[in-house]
This record gives C-alpha cells, sequence and structure tokens, in this order.
C-alpha cells in the first residue's frame, strides 16, 4: 500500500480508502448496502490490517447510521485515532427542518456537532462539503467552515462534486480573507467517465489539491460482472439502482479490454479499472465500497501490479473523451508554443 500526500499539508493518506456507503442500508440508501454491525468491523479490521489508512463517510449516508457504525466499529476495534484518517461530508438534507440542508454557517456548525457525536471523535480529519448549494453564497460558506476549524471541530477541508470554476472562487475567497482553504476533491472519476480531466484534473494540478475519486468502478459496472449480454448482475447495486449515469454502449468496449488485460496480470476487470486511475495525474486515493469481505479483499489487490506504458495508453484511446471547447481550441493553438528539445 502506497501513502500520498494530502494536498500540500504533511498528512499521508493511503492511495485506497474505505466508503461507507454500504453500512446500514437506511432509508433511501438502502439500495446501496445494508451491511450490519458485525460486518462493518469485519470490513474495517480488514482494510486497516491491508495498510489502509483513509476512511471516508457522510452524514446523509443511512441518515447518520453510517457515522454512527463507523465510530463503533473503530473503538470496538480499538483502532488508536492516530492511526486513522476520517473524513466525512454535509450539505444533504438531514432532517425536515427548513435549515437542516444546504451550506449556511448555521448548518454547517450544527451538522459537525452532530458528525462528532455520531462518529464518538473529538474532531474531524477531513471535512467535505457534498455539493453545491445554490442559495447560500460562497464567502458564507467559506466562514462557517473556517468557525468549525477555528474551533477544533475539523482539521482540513475538501469539496465535493462542484465545478472547477467555484472550487477556485472560494478558495480565492479563503486566500483574500485568511481563512482555511480546500485542499481535497471528492468527484465521480472511472475509466468509464473521465469528465474530471476537462476542468478538475488540471486545476488539481495547478493548485497541488488532492484528487480522490469515488465511484471508480462506475457504481459496479466496471466490475466484471456486466458485459453486453448480461444486464442484470444480480447482486449488484447496479441491477435496482442504475447510477452514476454513463454511456454504456461505451463502457461495454472498455470492460472488454479490461477483462484482456487483467487476463495478462491474473487481475480481475475491477482490479484493472482500479489500477488506471491510481496511475492517472492528480489522483491521491480512490474511494472503494463493499459489501462483502472478498470484493474489498480484490479491489485491494489492485495496488499489487502495475499497468505497463502501452496497456495505459491503449485504455487512455479507448475511453478517451469527445473533444470539446475550449479544449480543442487551447491544444490547437499550443502548437509550436511548446520547449524545443
Amino acid at each position: 500500500m502506497k501513502y500520498n500526500q494530502l494536498g500540500k499539508t504533511g498528512v499521508l493518506v493511503s492511495e485506497l480508502c474505505l466508503g461507507t456507503m454500504t453500512f446500514g442500508g437506511k432509508g433511501y440508501w438502502k439500495a446501496i448496502g445494508e451491511l450490519p454491525q458485525d460486518e462493518v468491523n469485519r470490513l474495517i479490521k480488514t482494510a486497516i490490517d491491508s495498510g489502509i489508512n483513509f476512511i471516508d463517510t457522510a452524514n446523509a449516508y443511512s441518515e447518520g447510521l453510517s457515522e454512527i457504525m463507523l465510530g463503533k466499529a473503530l473503538s470496538s476495534l480499538g483502532i488508536a485515532r492516530p492511526q486513522v484518517v476520517v473524513a466525512t461530508k454535509l450539505r444533504i438534507r438531514m432532517g425536515s427542518g427548513a435549515n437542516q440542508v444546504g451550506l449556511s454557517r448555521l448548518h454547517i456548525a450544527d451538522s459537525v456537532d452532530d458528525s462528532l457525536k455520531r462518529l464518538g471523535l473529538s474532531h474531524i480529519d477531513l471535512l467535505y462539503i457534498h455539493g453545491v448549494d445554490t442559495l447560500t453564497p460562497l464567502e458564507e460558506t467559506m466562514r462557517g467552515l473556517e468557525d468549525v476549524v477555528r474551533a477544533g471541530k475539523v482539521r482540513y477541508l475538501g469539496i465535493s462534486n462542484h465545478p472547477a470554476w467555484m472550487v477556485a472562487k472560494a478558495n480565492g475567497i479563503a486566500n483574500k480573507m485568511g481563512w482555511t482553504k480546500f485542499v481535497a476533491l471528492q468527484n465521480y472519476y472511472s475509466i468509464a467517465a473521465r469528465d474530471v480531466e476537462r476542468e478538475l484534473v488540471p486545476l488539481a494540478l495547478s493548485e497541488g489539491l488532492a484528487l480522490m475519486p469515488w465511484s471508480p468502478l462506475a457504481g459496479g459496472f466496471l466490475s466484471g460482472k456486466f458485459t453486453r449480454n448480461t444486464e442484470v448482475a444480480g447482486d449488484s447495486r447496479r441491477d435496482t439502482f442504475d447510477f452514476p449515469p454513463l454511456n454504456k454502449t461505451k463502457a461495454y468496449d472498455i470492460i472488454d479490454v479490461l477483462l484482456q488485460v487483467g487476463a495478462d496480470h491474473n487481475a480481475s476487470a475491477a482490479q484493472v479499472a482500479l489500477a488506471y486511475i491510481l496511475n492517472k495525474p492528480a489522483v491521491t486515493s480512490i474511494i472503494i465500497g463493499a459489501k462483502k469481505q472478498e470484493q474489498l479483499l480484490d479491489n485491494i489487490a489492485a495496488t499489487r501490479f502495475e499497468l505497463s506504458a502501452d496497456e495505459m495508453q491503449q485504455l487512455d484511446v479507448l475511453s478517451a473523451l469527445a473533444p470539446e471547447y475550449p479544449g480543442w481550441m487551447l491544444e490547437r493553438q499550443s502548437q509550436g508554443r511548446m520547449p524545443q528539445e
């Protein structure tokens, strides 16, 4: 297991991060997973024993139950607090009240206090805002985040599911005011959905932000269970919860090559898909979720082999994004402006 720097901090996180969306299965989240506490404990122990020191949750997962189960597991397993970096998120509705949603200072303060109680922790290592709040100005949000950092309840800040311009604007506000800036991005990124490479990856590379891909297997579609002849796997969340969206025709072409490359490495399609994202620029730690011990171990094994340059190029070409403006103009006008060898 490799450890990478969390943005421009001195904190090191494992190249794989254990996601907890499968914990609990309460309400809307039942389609993702319904793991009971004993299975949660087992997965977390396996992750820690395999070298994973980074765990990702959110207050909204199973309506708070995921955080509760994570906290209980860390306590019952006797995992020392400095051994693990815990990330959680806020923004999604957490109750029927008018202010129990969004990124206002009020909701940020309430959400952090509630998450700490559920987790049974004194502080959150990395707090993400979980999505855009079109009602709340970024200035308000950044001030609210600064409040919880200065109170000692949060160590570092991250941002998830935002366009690049909003990330840059938010960090510009924080820089101007002397407040804490975002050090990490969490975005949907898989070989079948490389949209983040248009704006967010260049931003991460330019500003030294850590990129944490969520759903690197496209909601299980790249696990190898799905082919053109198998539209229902029988044990995948995609069977009943077809998310995140993707071009399935293109994805099937990608799966064919994942299986071919995997055969050369004695690896699963899922392992190749994960290895591919692990090798992409700006990626710090990819978030993996599991409903079974075997699935988690299979994913962890993706760190134990390297794709060749030729294999990476083959997968790059196959999964390439369609040209979009202004990207194609930038490429065109950059000709003749590169340093001469």
